[in-house]
């Protein structure tokens, strides 16, 4: 992928393309300038792909527990197969990790007990909301790709800039 430059330091760009591309993945649409848009668009349906083609992998496995009283149990554990670890591993290093806002009039406790077994949820947006939905359209469409829509916007105000709205389809 070729590097576009934006006139700042190579930490400076790495940290703004992160940033657009969390804002992203958790609100569904930003504007921005259209040479980010175009850069952003290209990063972040690299992301989606990879959990689309990994979301599905899990393996059960069968895991002994010794409660209180000493009686030994065997429950069913999903885990996340190999490859779907190393995908969130991938994507986790290029997305920062937010914490979901919290809904409009739910209460603290609510929130909590939502959130409770969510540790990364940009990750989690992307393996339990996006990939599916992708994967579907995929199957449908019979071609995979093509999650964002860029739309112009006009000019910024001020500097003349070409704005963008860049959004999942």
């Amino acid at each position: 992928m070729k590097v576009k430059k934006f006139n700042r330091p190579s930490k400076e760009r790495r940290a703004l393309t992160r940033n657009q591309a969390t804002d992203l993945i958790m609100k569904g649409k930003i504007e921005t300038t259209l040479a980010k848009a175009k850069y952003l668009k290209s990063y972040v349906e690299k992301l989606i792909t990879l959990g689309v083609r990994t979301y599905d992998k899990v393996v059960t496995v069968s895991k002994n527990y010794v409660d209180d009283k000493g009686n030994k149990t065997t429950r069913e554990v999903i885990n996340d197969a190999p490859e779907k670890l190393a995908a969130r591993r991938a994507i986790k290093a290029k997305v920062y990790m937010v914490k979901e806002p919290r809904k409009e009039g739910e209460k603290k406790a609510q929130y909590i007990a939502r959130m409770d077994n969510i540790k990364d949820p940009v990750v989690e947006k992307i393996f339990n909301f996006y990939a599916p939905k992708y994967a579907e359209r995929a199957k449908e469409l019979g071609q995979g790709g093509g999650y964002l829509r860029l739309l112009k916007t006009g000019k910024r105000r001020g500097d003349n800039a070409d704005m963008a709205i860049i959004e999942f389809v």
